[in-house]
């Protein structure tokens, strides 16, 4: 029999660590149980995958667990009703677990799970019928392992991303995949079970799962998660409940060092010790002003979703170079290439990263060959960047056709699409708008028979929260 700390799930209930009030170990418990207990939850998921769209919170761990055994699909709670649609329908999904308000926007008929309740109960929705599911006792979980086992090579979760040909593609991440880069960041950031770690971004987006969750829960550390982030919120809880460490995108530190200039007071959090910013380019003026006004250093990182998704970071126990991306996370080998040869160049030298190591995921649910180039075990990530003899990457640039805002991804190629797709419009331009407080805003310039408002109104219908256009200039045009 394999080991059941190869498992995700049973890992972090294994490592001894909290998500707010609750242990990991209940979390998870929680989850197997649901299975146990509602046959008609197992039959809707029998042959197919999960899905799980919630806000950060411990009920994603429970949900997690209860994809037990099939990959599950990790949906954005900002995304728009066709964009989740689209995800259930290619990933073959046959139950989803949410929350009652965000279950309006899951397309007729879907097995759903409602989990407002967990770990204490959930509410089963499958075929017009309703149960309720107690999830107060649990089942007892045998979490005898060792706990450096590889994990499984079977999914466990699915994210979409890399819409660079227009669609975004679901990239397949394994047991092996999350467990080996939620070990590689613990390390990096030196987490141990005193620690306690505000989780400021979502857990369906894997930077936020895997360093402010995998990588904590392993440790045995405490988790406290916030749903929606507010800077002043997070301000307090820094100050007043022994955070140890903050993770974050650019857009959320300079939030927060907008929040600590408008109260004109230094941040009184004597336990904070880690800083970690990831998923866009982090500008070295935002790390100069985060250490004048915190006394911690702000350390960069990157990563890629097919990646697990960390793959260079500025570690915890050696100086921050600000300005660079880090140096490769154990287990995790990164090359600078020629683009066009794929030869390797010297240090120093601008070309594109590539990675390789168990963090790296199998490939993509379909349409594998719109997505990031392979070639063996290495993956091409699509940036730029130069490393120097120290191997600290220097980001140098993007290859593949995307922009970011507020740490996520914006394909234009996507948005013109969409777009495109509205009657009356001919053709649309997508420009990235540089933006200081959230990287970049979205720009659209349409040709067609078609108002500003009713483009807007086409894309708050169709487009995730973050893929909304700040930005719209309509140049109107007739038919010929």
């Amino acid at each position: 029999m394999s080991d059941p700390l190869a498992v995700l799930p049973l890992a972090l209930a294994a490592g001894g660590g909290r998500v707010d009030q609750y242990e990991a170990q209940q979390l998870v418990a929680a989850g197997l149980t649901l299975l146990q207990r509602s046959a008609r939850l197992v039959r809707a998921l029998a042959r197919r995958r999960g899905a799980i769209l919630l806000p950060t919170s411990p009920a994603f761990v429970t949900a997690l667990a209860a994809c037990e055994g099939r990959g599950a699909v990790f949906v954005n709670p900002l995304a728009a009703p066709p964009e989740i649609a689209a995800q259930l329908e290619d990933a073959g999904v046959g139950a989803l677990f949410t929350v009652a308000a965000l279950a309006g926007r899951l397309p007729p008929g879907m097995a759903t799970v409602l989990v407002d309740d967990a770990p204490r109960s959930a509410r089963v929705l499958v075929d017009g019928t309703s149960s309720e599911v107690d999830l107060g006792t649990h089942f007892p979980l045998s979490l005898e392992g060792d706990p450096d086992v590889a994990g499984r090579d079977e999914e466990v979760a699915i994210v979409y991303t890399s819409a660079m040909a227009g669609r975004p593609l679901g990239a397949i991440l394994t047991h092996r995949n999350l467990l080996a880069n939620g070990r590689s960041c613990l390390d990096a950031a030196g987490n141990h079970a005193d620690d306690h770690v505000l989780a400021l971004l979502p857990f369906s987006h894997l930077f936020g799962l895997t360093v402010t969750g995998t990588a904590p829960l392993l440790a045995g550390a405490r988790v406290t998660t916030m749903a929606r982030f507010n800077p002043l919120r997070a301000i307090e809880l820094l100050e007043t409940t022994a955070v140890t460490e903050v993770v974050g995108v650019p857009a959320v530190f300079v939030a927060l060092i907008g929040a600590l200039e408008r109260r004109g007071a230094r941040l009184a959090a004597a336990a904070l010790r880690v800083c970690i910013c990831g998923g866009a380019v982090l500008p070295v003026e935002v790390q100069d002003r985060w250490y004048d006004l915190t006394g911690v250093e702000l350390r960069q990182g990157y990563g890629l979703t097919e990646a697990g998704p960390v793959c260079l970071v500025n570690r915890f126990d050696c100086p921050n170079r600000r300005g660079t991306l880090g140096v490769p996370l154990r287990g995790v080998e990164v090359d600078i290439r020629d683009p066009g040869s794929g030869a390797p160049v010297p240090d120093g030298t601008v070309g594109e990263i590539w990675v390789r190591g168990e963090n790296v995921g199998p490939g993509y649910v379909s349409s594998g060959e719109l997505g990031l180039v392979r070639q063996g075990d290495w993956l091409a990530s699509g940036d730029l960047g130069s490393m120097d003899g120290d191997g600290a990457v220097t980001f140098g640039g993007l290859l593949k056709p995307m922009f970011t805002r507020n740490g996520f991804n914006i394909y234009p190629h996507e948005l013109r699409r969409v777009v495109c797709a509205m009657p009356g419009v001919r053709q649309v331009r997508v420009r990235a708008v540089p933006d200081p407080l959230r990287e970049n805003d979205i720009a659209l310039e349409v040709d067609g028979d078609v108002s500003e408002a009713a483009v807007r109104a086409w894309c708050e219908a169709r487009l995730s929260a973050y893929k909304q256009p700040g930005e719209v200039v309509v140049k109107l045009t007739s038919e010929e």
